[in-house]
């Protein structure tokens, strides 16, 4: 970590900006993890980090990241600012390698909770509900279908360093997902507003081994898909409002399935 910062024009600088690119981010195995918090978190986990850009400013604030990563590469402001997609950027930004891992691997062991997104493609959401499943204890997370990708920036922050303390695979076919996760001793518990089963009167259900299977924000699951499951599951409704968004309806299914866990 010598000599003077690299500007927004510098080669380096420009061909981590292609990272911003989710063809890019997929061919090169690589992502972007932004701010003080993700790259702590990241360098935590053994050779996930590849290389980190820092402001002069913030690598005196966070000297602590320092000795941790494998390259510290000093960059002024603009530069910076180039590589984030925050609208006040707090200076420190890691390359990392992608972290998801085969559908079979991140259902392995015994696991007692998962969380299968089906077709989810809000960036904040994935996040959100990456997050809560890290929060409620959860084995695994598995973006299936056609969810927003994984490293996208906002799913990134969203996840607030999670994404770097549970295992996340990625599942092109939800039923395959769902046959997964029935193999591996879970059962399958569709998060549906129509289900015929209550969430508030479900706990021997609930403290079962499960798999939340969670539709898309707009649409919910197809039909089909919910079907599949081995029960569909409502949250109950008390007020006036029409429905919880999929990120509040995650949280509220998945801690009940912990404390229902935790109690059996």
């Amino acid at each position: 970590m010598t000599g003077t910062p690299l500007v927004a024009g510098n080669a380096r600088v420009k061909d981590t900006r292609k990272l911003s690119r989710r063809s890019v981010r997929t061919e090169r195995r690589l992502f972007l993890a932004d701010g003080p918090k993700a790259v702590a978190e990241a360098l935590a986990l053994p050779g996930c980090v590849v290389e980190v850009f820092a402001t002069p400013q913030a690598t005196e604030q966070h000297a602590g990241l320092v000795d941790g990563a494998p390259v510290w590469t000093l960059v002024d402001d603009r530069a910076l600012a180039s590589l984030s997609d925050s609208v006040t950027p707090a200076g420190v930004v890691a390359v990392c390698r992608h972290l998801d891992v085969p559908l079979e691997e991140a259902l392995s062991g015994t696991p007692r909770l998962v969380a299968v997104c089906a077709d989810v493609r809000d960036p904040g959401n994935a996040g959100t509900v990456l997050r809560t499943a890290d929060a409620a204890g959860a084995d695994a997370v598995v973006l299936a279908g056609s969810s927003v990708d994984a490293y996208n920036p906002k799913t990134v922050r969203a996840t607030v360093g999670s994404l770097f303390h549970l295992p996340v695979a990625l599942a092109p076919d939800p039923d395959a997902a769902v046959a997964a996760a029935r193999g591996a001793g879970l059962q399958v518990l569709a998060a549906d507003g129509d289900g015929e089963v209550d969430l508030f009167a479900a706990d021997d259900l609930l403290a079962r081994p499960t798999a939340w299977l969670l539709g898309n924000e707009a649409h919910g699951l197809p039909a089909d898909l919910a079907a599949s499951a081995d029960h569909r599951v409502r949250i109950p409704i008390r007020g006036r409002a029409e429905s919880l968004n999929l990120a509040t309806a995650a949280a509220v299914c998945l801690y009940a399935s912990a404390r229902a866990q935790r109690v059996s």
